[in-house]
């Protein structure tokens, strides 16, 4: 060191220790902000959790010492809600600034978590009596999907679900059923009764007159095999319709 330098550095001594105070400032703001989230958590519990605090605990385990409060709230304002967050697909998440594949991974996890929940509330029970649980189970799994899809639940002689099965996956306001293969299939499976499901990625629940034709095809055919159709319902981002309700089936 020369005796400039030393000079220098005797005259201004707080130098490095405010350079260094001024770096970990941010970092220690952001430990304290995620403890306070984390503590507020684990004494109010996940109910009364804001969404934006629940996503932001589950973006702590894949970016560890960042600030994600940013991301949050980018992929809340992208995809509406919780749901719509951990549900959207990966190529759609990954077009948000900032989502990588460890953050794609953990929404996955959480997102396979709930469904997993859901279904367990339904399997192997009868579904007529845990009907509400069945229209959450339907919505965890389909009502957030970019594309229509076609699920038919397969019910034993005590409406039991026996087997959840995802027929045909089509367009963004299209999918393609064959009545014919629906009820194949309810005979390999040896099924007593069946219930329809399929999303309306615009969030409009309203039934199309090809999806009201189809369910009476459907009908027709089950009806003539002895197989009892419960009902067919469409779940979206607004809800959810029930053609039996509205006197369909």
């Amino acid at each position: 060191m020369t005796l400039h330098q030393t000079h220098l550095h005797d005259a201004l001594p707080g130098l490095h220790s405010h350079r260094l105070s001024v770096v970990a400032a941010p970092e220690a703001e952001q430990h304290g902000h995620r403890q306070r989230v984390r503590d507020r958590f684990l004494r109010i519990g996940g109910e009364a959790t804001p969404e934006m605090e629940l996503l932001e605990l589950v973006l702590y385990r894949a970016i560890p010492r960042r600030e994600v409060r940013s991301l949050a709230r980018r992929l809340l304002a992208t995809f509406g809600d919780f749901n719509g967050v951990i549900s959207a697909s990966s190529n759609r998440l990954s077009s948000v600034q900032g989502v990588g594949s460890c953050v794609i991974r953990e929404l996955k996890i959480v997102e396979a978590a709930a469904q997993t929940m859901a279904r367990t509330k339904v399997m192997h029970r009868d579904v007529l009596s845990t009907w509400d649980a069945l229209l959450a189970y339907c919505r965890t799994k389909m009502a957030h999907m970019d594309r229509e899809q076609f699920r038919v639940l397969f019910l034993d002689r005590r409406n039991r679900l026996v087997a959840d099965e995802a027929l045909q996956t089509g367009t963004v306001n299209h999918v393609p059923v064959y009545p014919r293969e629906v009820l194949k299939r309810a005979l390999e499976l040896n099924a007593s009764a069946l219930i329809l499901v399929h999303n309306h990625p615009s969030g409009d629940v309203t039934p199309s007159d090809e999806d009201i034709a189809m369910t009476r095809q459907v009908q027709s055919g089950a009806d003539a095999l002895g197989v009892v159709l419960h009902d067919h319902l469409i779940v979206g981002g607004a809800g959810n319709y029930s053609f039996r309700s509205h006197g369909l089936i």
